[in-house]
């Protein structure tokens, strides 16, 4: 029963640091795109905004699945580096993000959040999971 209540303890701090790190990963999404996300997906109704915002999560989720995977024996040590590696896939990702709206002519964010749905918004989300699996592999 001991195993199952530290098993219980150990998931939860691990979910916990998974959903913070979806929440940066939103608050990043927002910050790299023009106007209010969630407006954006929520009222107007934007697939665009939400293709880039899925595989942001998508990505962080694949990220702190493999860090929980792969982690060190040692609870703190396992949590500490899943967070880290979490975090270094979200600045990944937004470098990634900045590279490729200097590649590519407009601003991308903008791009992203055109209500016509656009090409580019596949490129973005693209790159998030390429940048997710990289970290992961890395990990690994």
């Amino acid at each position: 029963m001991n195993d199952i209540v530290h098993g219980l303890g150990a998931a939860a701090a691990f979910g916990g640091v998974g959903v913070v790190l979806l929440l940066l990963g939103v608050g990043l999404v927002d910050l790299l795109t023009p106007g209010k996300l969630g407006r954006q997906i929520w009222v107007e109704r934007n697939r665009n905004a939400a293709v880039l915002l899925s595989s942001a999560l998508l990505g962080i989720g694949g990220i702190v699945f493999t860090a929980i995977l792969y982690t060190y024996e040692e609870f703190g040590k396992g949590l500490v580096s899943t967070a880290l590696f979490g975090l270094l896939g979200l600045v990944l990702m937004a470098v990634a993000f900045w590279a490729v709206d200097l590649l590519t002519p407009g601003r991308l964010g903008a791009i992203l959040v055109d209500p016509e749905p656009h090409p580019a918004v596949w490129v973005s989300a693209s790159c998030n999971l390429a940048v997710a699996a990289i970290v992961s592999a890395a990990i690994a």
